[in-house]
């Protein structure tokens, strides 16, 4: 997969660290930081899992589907605007 640049604001100490890790392995800051990260989602589980865990198996309706995909991306979104005042 082709790798793309990705900015992110990280506190001075979070970095120091990711430079430090890197160093005696050989790595990039961007291979320390991405790995934990690859982890991270890949067990927190995918949108289709928790419906699926939800439902346990139920065959939803195309009304019943689309509405709880808007309220899950709705959720995602509220979650991002609550993060970027917290930022402020």
């Amino acid at each position: 997969m082709a790798k793309r640049p990705l900015t992110v604001g990280l506190d001075e100490d979070v970095i120091l660290a990711a430079r430090a890790a890197a160093s005696p392995k050989g790595q990039s800051e961007a291979a320390v930081v991405e790995q934990p990260l690859r982890e991270h989602l890949a067990h927190r589980g995918s949108v289709t899992d928790e419906v699926r865990e939800r439902n346990q198996g139920a065959v939803l309706g195309e009304e019943e589907a689309l509405t709880l995909a808007y309220d899950k991306l709705k959720a995602i979104r509220r979650g991002r605007e609550d993060s970027g005042k917290a930022a402020s």
